[in-house]
């Protein structure tokens, strides 16, 4: 694993906007960075891959394992919500089931977890599109760890006899920087490369028709199946969520409810738990483990209320909206700074199935506002 810099094409503003990412700069510097790239050796990209489906596998055994001795609620998971949770890992509802586990990992070790963004995962264009169509351009001799476009066109096509004659509904909430929005517009392209209709709508315009029983966008249509980038910890926090987990019969969401046992960090001292010592994870726990540790918001997004400690000395930290709530602690993994900071490998999974890699580069906590930097494997 090597890190390469590089000079950016003369028009890369333009040519990563014509595929979607508006999202591109912050404060005039490049959130998608081309004046680098990693490059990996084919073994170290099977190393990361073997691991991923290894990680997916330990979470398949803590999903089994949290509703078979009933520890739904040391998830933070709201008790009007523990059946349909259970009822929907059991059932099976249609899912992309996707998400990206961050890894640590220099090529010299095996890839650590430092958590899995299973329920809201962003980064998701800039890994599947913008690194390719970069790598064509500037590589085109070499290969790279991506599958992931054709991956959700064919999970798209995979659930689409499940999911009723409607259109599909595309849910977020509005957002400044505009990730969340890049984010859902290129879901909504893979579902209609799949064939399937859409429609947007913002979460605050979506309403309940008491009458019906069933929740309605900002036309009064039914929403018959609704693809939502909005943390489940949110829905279920609304005011509405009674009529959410009513709906749950007659509603599609996607991603299912039963992501909720995945989708926050109190999952990983579960995993530590089950698999004390496994290669892949990192020491965790619900209290301060000693020595050096990170704590984490349970439910924090994006690099949130994050804060290193090297013993008694805090040496990094975050700021945000997430201090009151749970906390879990986590054993510090030392990454390698390639010159330009730590980069953090995204593993991307589909159907539970690895399918590609992006890497973001930041500080000691990896925040909004990483770079995101491409990759290719050479050799």
């Amino acid at each position: 694993m090597r890190r390469l810099d590089l000079t950016p094409r003369a028009d890369w503003q333009a040519r990563v906007e014509s595929l979607g990412l508006v999202w591109h700069s912050h404060n005039g510097q490049p959130y998608w960075d081309e004046r680098a790239c990693y490059t990996f050796a084919a073994d170290e990209i099977a190393e990361i891959e073997a691991a991923t489906a290894e990680l997916y596998r330990l979470y398949l055994a803590a999903g089994e394992h949290v509703l078979a001795e009933g520890r739904l609620g040391e998830l933070g998971i709201p008790r009007l919500a523990w059946d349909a949770v259970a009822a929907a890992w059991e059932a099976e509802p249609p899912a992309l089931n996707f998400g990206r586990f961050d890894l640590g990992y220099s090529g010299d070790g095996p890839p650590k977890l430092f958590e899995f963004n299973c329920d809201t995962p962003t980064s998701l264009l800039e890994a599947a599109v913008i690194q390719w169509d970069w790598k064509e351009a500037v590589f085109p001799a070499l290969d790279q760890y991506n599958g992931l476009h054709e991956a959700l066109v064919a999970q798209w096509r995979a659930i689409a006899p499940l999911l009723g004659a409607g259109p599909i509904h595309f849910a977020h909430m509005a957002d400044l920087a505009g990730e969340d929005s890049v984010t859902v517009a290129y879901l909504r392209d893979t579902a209609e490369a799949a064939g399937l209709a859409t429609l947007p709508v913002e979460m605050a315009a979506i309403g309940w028709n008491h009458g019906a029983r069933h929740f309605v966008d900002d036309g009064n249509r039914r929403i018959e199946t609704v693809f939502h980038l909005y943390p489940w910890e949110w829905l279920l926090a609304e005011a509405f969520a009674p009529m959410l987990v009513e709906s749950l019969a007659t509603t599609r969401w996607i991603e299912p409810i039963w992501k909720t046992l995945w989708s926050n960090k109190a999952i990983l001292p579960i995993v530590w738990e089950l698999f004390p010592g496994h290669p892949n994870l990192l020491e965790a726990g619900t209290r301060p483990i000693g020595g050096d540790q990170v704590a984490k918001p349970m439910f924090g997004r994006e690099g949130a209320n994050v804060s290193i400690r090297w013993g008694d000395k805090v040496v990094a930290e975050s700021d945000g909206d997430y201090v009151e709530q749970g906390w879990i602690y986590q054993r510090f993994q030392a990454l390698r700074d390639f010159g330009a900071g730590y980069p953090v490998i995204g593993s991307w999974v589909v159907d539970g199935v690895p399918a590609g890699i992006g890497i973001r580069e930041d500080g000691l906590i990896t925040g909004n506002t990483a770079r995101f930097v491409p990759h290719v494997i050479d050799g």
